[in-house]
């Protein structure tokens, strides 16, 4: 329906700019300025448009009729040498946007349960889209759980390391991009390896939700 795929894809914005955007709230707090500076603490969508991730990528998934709708926003600019504490900085900063995205599914479950449980009937339309946050929430978040640089618990496993274990680890940032590509290409069954670990993931959260 034309209704949902719209509401769907503002809400796909919404999570992934707000992921962005508690990145730069966190550096903040550390003391880093680089994201208030480049205009990014803000929820409006135009500074956060990144071509790929969040108009074409988008576009062809609704276009070929994908099950999943999926994207990324324009990372903010962080500089760790700003961070009054450059280990617990990098950890709570990296850390901030996956707990956004769990919080917003956690959020959207609360409100389906408070809604479900009322006298009369909520439309169907609100129901169905408080589960599209919840599912792309969830996948949002175990995505950049998931400690492949340039995601999110790349960094938050690096802010764990020894030192000559967090600097042999960093040498893997060159090969990001590739090792991403592989992951998402491994057949797994009937899927890919990616595919599988965020179905498992993502199924067994939805049930801790109730869903």
């Amino acid at each position: 329906m034309p209704e949902f795929i719209a509401f769907s894809i503002v809400i796909l914005l919404f999570s992934v700019i707000l992921h962005e955007v508690m990145h730069g709230l966190v550096a903040l707090k550390f003391g880093d300025r680089t994201a208030e500076r480049a205009g990014r603490l803000t929820l409006n969508p135009l500074p956060h448009i990144d071509l790929i991730g969040t108009i074409l990528l988008p576009a062809l998934l609704i276009f070929t009729g994908s099950p999943l709708l999926f994207g990324w926003a324009k990372p903010v600019p962080v500089n760790p040498l700003n961070f009054s504490n450059i280990r617990k900085g990098e950890l709570f900063v990296s850390a901030a946007g996956i707990l956004a995205n769990f919080g917003l599914a956690i959020a959207a479950a609360v409100t389906y349960h408070i809604l479900n449980g009322l006298p009369q009937e909520f439309p169907s339309l609100v129901g169905a889209l408080l589960r599209f946050t919840i599912t792309i929430n969830l996948v949002l978040g175990v995505f950049n759980l998931f400690p492949i640089p340039p995601l999110d618990g790349s960094k938050v496993l690096l802010s764990f390391l020894p030192y000559n274990l967090a600097k042999e680890y960093q040498k893997l940032d060159q090969y990001g991009f590739l090792l991403l590509l592989i992951f998402i290409m491994i057949p797994f069954g009937n899927s890919s390896l990616l595919h599988t670990i965020l179905s498992f993931f993502v199924s067994n959260l939805s049930r801790l939700l109730g869903f």
